[in-house]
Protein backbone atom coordinates (compact mmCIF):
# COMPACT_ATOMS: atom_id res chain seq x y z
CA UNK A 1 0.00 0.00 0.00
CA UNK A 2 1.22 3.26 -0.68
CA UNK A 3 1.25 5.67 1.72
CA UNK A 4 0.33 9.30 0.97
CA UNK A 5 3.33 11.83 0.41
CA UNK A 6 1.59 14.39 2.84
CA UNK A 7 1.69 11.71 5.30
CA UNK A 8 5.14 12.11 6.43
CA UNK A 9 5.22 15.74 6.43
CA UNK A 10 2.14 16.16 8.51
CA UNK A 11 3.49 13.72 11.02
CA UNK A 12 6.63 15.56 11.30
CA UNK A 13 4.76 18.78 11.96
CA UNK A 14 2.82 16.66 14.50
CA UNK A 15 5.92 15.79 16.45
CA UNK A 16 7.57 19.80 15.93
CA UNK A 17 4.34 21.04 17.66
CA UNK A 18 4.40 18.08 20.50
CA UNK A 19 8.26 19.40 20.98
CA UNK A 20 7.51 23.35 20.67
CA UNK A 21 5.21 22.58 23.72
CA UNK A 22 7.61 21.22 25.72
CA UNK A 23 10.07 23.20 27.96
CA UNK A 24 12.01 21.56 30.34
CA UNK A 25 13.73 24.43 31.24
CA UNK A 26 10.81 26.31 31.86
CA UNK A 27 11.09 28.51 35.10
CA UNK A 28 9.63 27.62 38.51
CA UNK A 29 7.05 29.62 39.85
CA UNK A 30 8.45 32.35 41.95
CA UNK A 31 6.64 33.52 45.48
CA UNK A 32 4.84 36.42 46.16
CA UNK A 33 6.60 38.71 48.65
CA UNK A 34 3.43 39.48 50.03
CA UNK A 35 4.78 37.71 53.39
CA UNK A 36 7.68 40.50 53.10
CA UNK A 37 5.32 42.92 53.63
CA UNK A 38 4.12 44.39 56.64
CA UNK A 39 0.06 43.09 57.36
CA UNK A 40 -1.10 47.00 57.09
CA UNK A 41 -0.27 50.56 56.51
CA UNK A 42 0.55 52.28 59.86
CA UNK A 43 -2.54 54.96 59.34
CA UNK A 44 -5.47 54.73 57.21
CA UNK A 45 -5.83 51.02 56.35
CA UNK A 46 -8.61 50.26 54.29
CA UNK A 47 -10.36 49.15 50.87
CA UNK A 48 -9.43 51.51 47.86
CA UNK A 49 -10.77 51.21 43.97
CA UNK A 50 -7.01 51.55 42.32
CA UNK A 51 -9.11 52.35 38.85
CA UNK A 52 -10.43 55.90 40.02
CA UNK A 53 -8.97 58.58 38.62
CA UNK A 54 -7.70 60.19 41.46
CA UNK A 55 -7.21 63.76 40.47
CA UNK A 56 -10.84 63.43 39.27
CA UNK A 57 -11.72 64.03 43.39
CA UNK A 58 -10.75 67.98 42.83
CA UNK A 59 -13.85 68.57 41.08
CA UNK A 60 -11.78 71.02 38.84
CA UNK A 61 -12.74 70.64 34.97
CA UNK A 62 -9.49 72.44 34.05
CA UNK A 63 -7.76 69.88 35.90
CA UNK A 64 -9.01 67.18 33.92
CA UNK A 65 -8.90 68.27 30.54
CA UNK A 66 -5.18 69.57 31.50
CA UNK A 67 -4.47 66.17 32.30
CA UNK A 68 -6.03 64.22 29.57
CA UNK A 69 -4.57 66.57 27.18
CA UNK A 70 -1.01 65.52 29.03
CA UNK A 71 -1.98 61.93 27.82
CA UNK A 72 -2.62 62.56 24.69
CA UNK A 73 0.13 65.18 23.30
CA UNK A 74 3.36 64.65 26.43
CA UNK A 75 6.32 64.22 24.30
CA UNK A 76 7.67 61.58 26.81
CA UNK A 77 4.52 59.35 26.84
CA UNK A 78 4.68 59.19 22.87
CA UNK A 79 8.23 57.92 23.34
CA UNK A 80 7.01 55.22 25.90
CA UNK A 81 4.20 54.24 23.24
CA UNK A 82 7.36 54.00 20.82
CA UNK A 83 8.95 52.01 23.09
CA UNK A 84 6.32 49.83 23.68
CA UNK A 85 6.01 49.67 19.75
CA UNK A 86 9.03 48.31 19.23
CA UNK A 87 9.19 45.70 22.16
CA UNK A 88 6.35 43.96 20.43
CA UNK A 89 7.90 43.97 17.45
CA UNK A 90 10.95 42.25 18.99
CA UNK A 91 8.22 39.84 20.83
CA UNK A 92 6.87 39.15 17.49
CA UNK A 93 10.73 38.23 15.90
CA UNK A 94 11.38 35.93 19.03
CA UNK A 95 8.66 33.86 18.44
CA UNK A 96 8.97 33.31 14.70
CA UNK A 97 11.67 30.67 14.89
CA UNK A 98 8.12 28.52 16.15
CA UNK A 99 7.02 28.27 12.21
CA UNK A 100 9.06 27.18 9.56
CA UNK A 101 10.35 29.66 6.94
CA UNK A 102 9.68 29.70 3.39
CA UNK A 103 11.34 31.35 0.57
CA UNK A 104 10.68 31.52 -3.18
CA UNK A 105 14.00 31.58 -5.37
CA UNK A 106 13.51 31.75 -9.06
CA UNK A 107 16.50 31.81 -11.72
CA UNK A 108 16.62 32.99 -15.66
CA UNK A 109 19.98 32.35 -17.71
CA UNK A 110 20.57 33.39 -21.20
CA UNK A 111 24.22 31.65 -23.16
CA UNK A 112 25.49 31.72 -26.83
CA UNK A 113 26.88 28.56 -28.19
CA UNK A 114 29.85 30.10 -29.90
CA UNK A 115 30.78 33.33 -31.41
CA UNK A 116 30.03 32.56 -34.93
CA UNK A 117 26.64 30.66 -33.63
CA UNK A 118 23.61 32.91 -33.20
CA UNK A 119 22.55 29.64 -31.16
CA UNK A 120 21.51 30.65 -27.78
CA UNK A 121 19.93 28.90 -24.32
CA UNK A 122 17.60 30.08 -22.03
CA UNK A 123 17.19 28.48 -18.71
CA UNK A 124 14.40 29.28 -15.74
CA UNK A 125 13.70 28.02 -12.61
CA UNK A 126 11.56 28.62 -9.68
CA UNK A 127 11.23 26.98 -6.24
CA UNK A 128 10.65 27.23 -2.67
CA UNK A 129 13.00 26.79 0.39
CA UNK A 130 12.39 26.19 3.86
CA UNK A 131 14.44 25.56 7.06
CA UNK A 132 13.04 25.28 10.55
CA UNK A 133 14.85 24.04 13.92
CA UNK A 134 12.86 21.74 16.41
CA UNK A 135 12.34 23.19 19.71
CA UNK A 136 13.32 20.30 20.99
CA UNK A 137 14.33 22.40 24.30
CA UNK A 138 11.97 25.04 24.68
CA UNK A 139 14.55 27.32 23.34
CA UNK A 140 12.32 29.07 20.96
CA UNK A 141 9.83 29.26 23.15
CA UNK A 142 11.50 30.31 25.88
CA UNK A 143 12.84 33.23 23.92
CA UNK A 144 9.35 34.39 23.28
CA UNK A 145 8.00 34.21 26.30
CA UNK A 146 11.04 36.41 27.57
CA UNK A 147 10.17 38.96 24.75
CA UNK A 148 6.77 38.98 25.48
CA UNK A 149 7.65 39.57 29.53
CA UNK A 150 9.85 42.34 28.68
CA UNK A 151 6.75 44.01 25.97
CA UNK A 152 4.87 43.52 29.36
CA UNK A 153 7.42 45.59 31.59
CA UNK A 154 7.55 48.03 28.66
CA UNK A 155 3.99 49.09 28.74
CA UNK A 156 4.05 48.86 32.16
CA UNK A 157 6.77 51.48 32.32
CA UNK A 158 4.32 53.48 30.02
CA UNK A 159 1.48 53.03 32.69
CA UNK A 160 4.37 54.04 35.42
CA UNK A 161 5.34 57.25 33.27
CA UNK A 162 1.05 58.47 32.92
CA UNK A 163 1.43 57.47 36.55
CA UNK A 164 3.89 60.67 36.90
CA UNK A 165 2.73 62.30 34.59
CA UNK A 166 -0.63 63.23 35.84
CA UNK A 167 1.06 63.53 39.27
CA UNK A 168 3.39 66.11 37.78
CA UNK A 169 0.51 67.86 35.64
CA UNK A 170 -1.61 68.24 38.84
CA UNK A 171 1.91 69.36 40.90
CA UNK A 172 2.65 72.26 38.69
CA UNK A 173 -1.24 73.17 38.70
CA UNK A 174 -1.46 73.31 42.47
CA UNK A 175 2.06 75.32 42.67
CA UNK A 176 0.43 77.73 39.52
CA UNK A 177 -2.89 78.39 41.84
CA UNK A 178 -0.50 78.75 44.99
CA UNK A 179 1.23 81.47 43.67
CA UNK A 180 -1.71 83.51 42.55
CA UNK A 181 -2.54 83.21 46.22
CA UNK A 182 0.59 84.52 47.29
CA UNK A 183 0.42 87.32 44.68
CA UNK A 184 -3.21 88.07 45.95
CA UNK A 185 -1.81 88.18 49.77
CA UNK A 186 1.23 90.33 49.19
CA UNK A 187 -1.02 92.97 47.50
CA UNK A 188 -3.04 92.84 50.35
CA UNK A 189 -0.02 92.82 52.56
CA UNK A 190 0.65 96.09 50.51
CA UNK A 191 -2.20 97.83 51.07
CA UNK A 192 -2.21 97.24 55.09
CA UNK A 193 1.85 98.36 54.98
CA UNK A 194 0.92 101.31 52.78
CA UNK A 195 -1.83 102.64 55.38
CA UNK A 196 0.42 102.11 58.35
CA UNK A 197 2.96 104.14 56.37
CA UNK A 198 0.25 106.92 56.12
CA UNK A 199 -0.52 106.89 59.53
CA UNK A 200 3.17 106.62 60.72
CA UNK A 201 3.65 109.82 58.17
CA UNK A 202 0.79 111.51 59.77
CA UNK A 203 1.90 111.09 63.40
CA UNK A 204 5.50 111.95 62.28
CA UNK A 205 4.21 115.57 61.09
CA UNK A 206 2.26 115.77 63.88
CA UNK A 207 5.48 115.09 65.91
CA UNK A 208 4.33 112.38 67.33
CA UNK A 209 6.53 109.73 65.64
CA UNK A 210 10.17 109.48 65.08
CA UNK A 211 12.16 109.57 61.29
CA UNK A 212 13.13 105.89 62.27
CA UNK A 213 9.85 104.88 62.09
CA UNK A 214 8.98 106.29 58.86
CA UNK A 215 11.94 104.44 57.50
CA UNK A 216 11.34 101.26 58.92
CA UNK A 217 7.76 101.42 57.68
CA UNK A 218 8.60 102.20 54.52
CA UNK A 219 11.22 99.87 54.07
CA UNK A 220 8.60 97.11 55.00
CA UNK A 221 6.66 98.55 52.35
CA UNK A 222 9.55 97.88 49.34
CA UNK A 223 10.19 94.59 50.63
CA UNK A 224 6.70 93.51 50.09
CA UNK A 225 6.55 95.28 46.94
CA UNK A 226 9.88 93.63 46.06
CA UNK A 227 8.19 90.30 46.32
CA UNK A 228 5.29 90.31 43.95
CA UNK A 229 7.77 90.35 40.71
CA UNK A 230 9.47 87.15 42.04
CA UNK A 231 5.93 85.77 43.07
CA UNK A 232 4.85 86.41 39.05
CA UNK A 233 8.15 85.10 37.58
CA UNK A 234 7.47 81.82 39.34
CA UNK A 235 4.48 82.00 37.58
CA UNK A 236 5.45 82.36 34.49
CA UNK A 237 8.24 79.18 34.66
CA UNK A 238 5.41 76.95 36.39
CA UNK A 239 2.86 78.09 33.35
CA UNK A 240 6.22 77.28 30.90
CA UNK A 241 6.82 73.78 32.62
CA UNK A 242 3.04 72.80 32.11
CA UNK A 243 3.12 73.74 28.68
CA UNK A 244 5.79 71.31 28.22
CA UNK A 245 4.30 68.29 29.93
CA UNK A 246 0.94 69.53 27.75
CA UNK A 247 3.83 69.24 24.70
CA UNK A 248 3.40 72.53 23.64
CA UNK A 249 5.91 75.73 23.32
CA UNK A 250 6.25 77.84 26.34
CA UNK A 251 3.90 81.21 26.20
CA UNK A 252 1.32 79.04 25.31
CA UNK A 253 -2.38 80.17 27.00
CA UNK A 254 -3.24 77.73 29.15
CA UNK A 255 -6.76 77.50 30.75
CA UNK A 256 -5.88 78.15 34.21
CA UNK A 257 -8.39 80.15 35.81
CA UNK A 258 -8.73 79.22 39.30
CA UNK A 259 -7.58 81.56 42.14
CA UNK A 260 -7.80 79.13 45.02
CA UNK A 261 -6.80 75.86 46.04
CA UNK A 262 -9.39 73.19 46.57
CA UNK A 263 -9.37 71.97 50.23
CA UNK A 264 -8.10 68.29 49.71
CA UNK A 265 -10.55 65.94 51.60
CA UNK A 266 -10.10 63.22 53.92
CA UNK A 267 -6.90 61.36 53.55
CA UNK A 268 -8.27 58.50 51.10
CA UNK A 269 -8.00 54.73 51.82
CA UNK A 270 -4.54 53.22 50.88
CA UNK A 271 -5.58 49.47 51.38
CA UNK A 272 -3.16 47.11 52.05
CA UNK A 273 0.52 47.05 51.29
CA UNK A 274 0.13 43.80 49.40
CA UNK A 275 -2.09 45.80 47.01
CA UNK A 276 1.03 47.55 45.85
CA UNK A 277 1.58 44.56 43.94
CA UNK A 278 -1.33 45.28 41.55
CA UNK A 279 -1.31 48.74 42.01
CA UNK A 280 1.83 50.48 41.38
CA UNK A 281 3.01 49.66 37.65
CA UNK A 282 6.80 50.00 38.43
CA UNK A 283 6.41 47.09 40.80
CA UNK A 284 4.27 45.25 38.24
CA UNK A 285 7.19 46.17 35.71
CA UNK A 286 9.99 44.59 38.04
CA UNK A 287 7.93 41.33 38.60
CA UNK A 288 7.82 41.03 34.52
CA UNK A 289 11.79 41.67 33.82
CA UNK A 290 12.14 39.43 37.08
CA UNK A 291 10.23 36.65 35.06
CA UNK A 292 11.52 37.24 31.99
CA UNK A 293 15.49 37.22 33.32
CA UNK A 294 14.20 33.46 34.44
CA UNK A 295 13.31 32.25 31.02
CA UNK A 296 16.78 34.05 29.11
CA UNK A 297 17.96 31.35 31.90
CA UNK A 298 15.77 28.16 30.25
CA UNK A 299 17.19 30.08 26.88
CA UNK A 300 21.00 29.66 28.13
CA UNK A 301 20.60 26.34 29.32
CA UNK A 302 18.72 25.04 25.90
CA UNK A 303 21.72 26.44 24.14
CA UNK A 304 23.80 24.07 25.47
CA UNK A 305 22.07 21.06 24.14
CA UNK A 306 22.11 19.57 20.65
CA UNK A 307 20.18 21.46 17.74
CA UNK A 308 18.03 19.26 15.19
CA UNK A 309 17.93 21.28 11.69
CA UNK A 310 15.22 20.57 8.91
CA UNK A 311 15.92 22.21 5.43
CA UNK A 312 13.69 21.86 2.28
CA UNK A 313 13.97 22.76 -1.51
CA UNK A 314 12.53 22.20 -4.35
CA UNK A 315 13.07 24.06 -7.75
CA UNK A 316 11.55 23.19 -11.23
CA UNK A 317 12.95 24.18 -14.59
CA UNK A 318 11.09 24.82 -17.87
CA UNK A 319 8.25 22.62 -18.63
CA UNK A 320 8.41 21.43 -15.13
CA UNK A 321 7.15 24.87 -13.49
CA UNK A 322 3.60 23.52 -14.66
CA UNK A 323 4.41 21.23 -11.50
CA UNK A 324 5.33 23.53 -9.23
CA UNK A 325 2.38 23.33 -6.68
CA UNK A 326 1.72 19.65 -7.34
CA UNK A 327 4.53 17.90 -5.15
CA UNK A 328 6.51 20.96 -3.60
CA UNK A 329 8.47 18.58 -1.35
CA UNK A 330 11.51 17.44 -3.11
CA UNK A 331 14.43 17.48 -1.19
CA UNK A 332 14.13 17.50 2.70
CA UNK A 333 17.49 17.04 4.92
CA UNK A 334 18.27 17.55 8.52
CA UNK A 335 21.19 18.08 10.40
CA UNK A 336 22.25 18.30 14.09
CA UNK A 337 24.72 20.29 15.46
CA UNK A 338 25.50 20.03 18.94
CA UNK A 339 28.65 22.18 21.42
CA UNK A 340 31.76 20.36 21.84
CA UNK A 341 34.31 23.16 22.21
CA UNK A 342 32.84 26.79 22.91
CA UNK A 343 35.48 28.02 25.51
CA UNK A 344 33.08 27.71 28.25
CA UNK A 345 30.86 30.65 26.22
CA UNK A 346 27.77 28.66 26.89
CA UNK A 347 28.12 27.87 30.01
CA UNK A 348 29.37 31.33 31.03
CA UNK A 349 25.75 32.61 29.46
CA UNK A 350 24.19 30.34 31.75
CA UNK A 351 26.12 31.86 34.75
CA UNK A 352 25.10 35.28 33.39
CA UNK A 353 21.84 34.75 33.28
CA UNK A 354 21.19 33.45 36.31
CA UNK A 355 23.16 36.42 37.82
CA UNK A 356 20.89 38.85 36.13
CA UNK A 357 17.99 37.10 37.47
CA UNK A 358 19.18 37.54 40.44
CA UNK A 359 19.97 41.34 39.98
CA UNK A 360 16.05 41.53 38.79
CA UNK A 361 15.30 39.38 42.06
CA UNK A 362 16.61 42.07 44.49
CA UNK A 363 15.07 45.04 42.11
CA UNK A 364 11.95 43.65 42.70
CA UNK A 365 12.13 43.29 46.10
CA UNK A 366 13.60 46.77 46.73
CA UNK A 367 10.97 48.26 44.32
CA UNK A 368 8.17 46.76 46.29
CA UNK A 369 10.01 47.84 49.66
CA UNK A 370 10.32 51.42 48.16
CA UNK A 371 6.30 51.84 47.08
CA UNK A 372 5.31 50.90 50.99
CA UNK A 373 7.67 53.77 52.20
CA UNK A 374 6.29 55.74 49.45
CA UNK A 375 3.28 55.44 50.69
CA UNK A 376 4.12 55.48 54.42
CA UNK A 377 5.73 58.85 53.96
CA UNK A 378 2.76 60.39 52.59
CA UNK A 379 0.63 58.96 54.90
CA UNK A 380 2.82 60.40 57.70
CA UNK A 381 3.36 63.19 55.72
CA UNK A 382 -0.41 64.33 55.82
CA UNK A 383 -1.05 63.81 59.49
CA UNK A 384 2.26 65.51 60.46
CA UNK A 385 1.43 68.73 57.74
CA UNK A 386 -1.68 68.83 59.16
CA UNK A 387 -0.78 69.00 62.65
CA UNK A 388 1.31 72.04 61.72
CA UNK A 389 -1.11 73.76 59.35
CA UNK A 390 -3.08 73.49 62.74
CA UNK A 391 -0.76 75.10 64.96
CA UNK A 392 0.24 77.81 62.62
CA UNK A 393 -3.13 78.77 62.33
CA UNK A 394 -3.10 79.43 66.42
CA UNK A 395 -0.16 81.13 65.87
CA UNK A 396 -1.05 83.23 63.72
CA UNK A 397 -4.05 83.94 65.91
CA UNK A 398 -1.81 84.54 68.81
CA UNK A 399 0.32 87.20 66.46
CA UNK A 400 -2.67 89.27 65.22
CA UNK A 401 -3.67 89.72 68.65
CA UNK A 402 -0.44 90.53 69.80
CA UNK A 403 -0.49 93.36 66.63
CA UNK A 404 -3.85 94.41 68.04
CA UNK A 405 -2.34 95.46 71.56
CA UNK A 406 1.62 96.67 70.44
CA UNK A 407 -0.64 98.96 67.81
CA UNK A 408 -3.22 100.22 70.41
CA UNK A 409 -0.20 100.71 72.60
CA UNK A 410 1.68 102.85 70.11
CA UNK A 411 -1.39 105.24 69.75
CA UNK A 412 -1.73 105.99 73.47
CA UNK A 413 1.92 106.61 73.03
CA UNK A 414 2.81 104.12 76.05
CA UNK A 415 5.40 102.28 73.63
CA UNK A 416 7.57 103.14 70.63
CA UNK A 417 6.91 101.75 66.99
CA UNK A 418 9.10 98.88 67.11
CA UNK A 419 7.00 96.35 69.05
CA UNK A 420 4.38 97.60 66.08
CA UNK A 421 6.54 96.91 63.81
CA UNK A 422 7.74 93.59 64.68
CA UNK A 423 4.35 92.44 65.19
CA UNK A 424 3.38 93.48 61.55
CA UNK A 425 6.18 91.66 60.19
CA UNK A 426 5.49 88.44 62.12
CA UNK A 427 2.02 88.33 60.97
CA UNK A 428 2.72 89.31 57.46
CA UNK A 429 5.42 86.37 57.37
CA UNK A 430 3.39 83.62 59.18
CA UNK A 431 0.38 84.12 56.56
CA UNK A 432 2.52 83.64 53.77
CA UNK A 433 3.89 80.48 55.70
CA UNK A 434 0.33 79.24 55.51
CA UNK A 435 -0.46 79.72 51.69
CA UNK A 436 3.21 77.75 51.18
CA UNK A 437 2.13 74.99 53.74
CA UNK A 438 -1.06 74.38 52.19
CA UNK A 439 0.24 74.23 48.95
CA UNK A 440 2.31 71.60 50.31
CA UNK A 441 -0.64 69.45 52.19
CA UNK A 442 -2.41 69.71 48.44
CA UNK A 443 1.00 68.39 47.21
CA UNK A 444 1.70 65.44 49.74
CA UNK A 445 -2.11 64.43 48.69
CA UNK A 446 -0.83 63.70 44.96
CA UNK A 447 1.85 62.34 45.85
CA UNK A 448 0.07 59.88 48.11
CA UNK A 449 -2.05 58.94 44.80
CA UNK A 450 1.14 58.97 43.04
CA UNK A 451 2.61 56.78 45.49
CA UNK A 452 -0.55 54.26 45.48
CA UNK A 453 -0.82 53.97 41.71
CA UNK A 454 -3.80 52.90 40.16
CA UNK A 455 -4.73 50.40 37.19
CA UNK A 456 -6.74 53.37 35.55
CA UNK A 457 -3.38 53.49 33.06
CA UNK A 458 -4.74 50.22 31.36
CA UNK A 459 -7.76 52.66 30.07
CA UNK A 460 -5.17 55.05 28.37
CA UNK A 461 -6.57 55.29 25.02
CA UNK A 462 -3.86 53.80 22.43
CA UNK A 463 -4.15 56.56 20.24
CA UNK A 464 -2.78 58.25 23.26
CA UNK A 465 0.82 58.74 21.69
CA UNK A 466 1.13 56.03 18.77
CA UNK A 467 -0.94 52.73 17.94
CA UNK A 468 -0.36 50.97 20.96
Amino acid sequence: MKIPSFIPVLAMAAAVLFLASCSPFAPETRLSPEGELPPAFSLYPGDRDPALRWWEEFSDPELNALIQSAFSDNLTLKKAWARLAQARSIAVQAGSGIYPDLTGVADAAHSRSSANSSRTAREYSVGLMSSYELDLWGKIRSQQEAANLEAGAVREDLNAAAVTLAAEVAIRWANIISRRMQNSLLEKQLKTNETYLELVELRFRKAMASALDVYQQRQLVEQVRAEIPLVEYDEQLLMHEMALLLGKPARTQLQINRQELPIPAQTPAAGLPADLLLSRPDVRAAGLRLESADWDTAVARADRLPAISLTARAVYGGEEIVRVFDNWLIGLAGNLTAPILDGQKRSAEVDRSEAAAAENLAAFRETVLTAVKEVEDALAGEVGQRRHIEGLEREIDAASSALNEARERYRKGLNDYLPVLAQLLAVQRLERDLVSKRTELFINRINLHRALGGVWTRSLPPDAGSKG
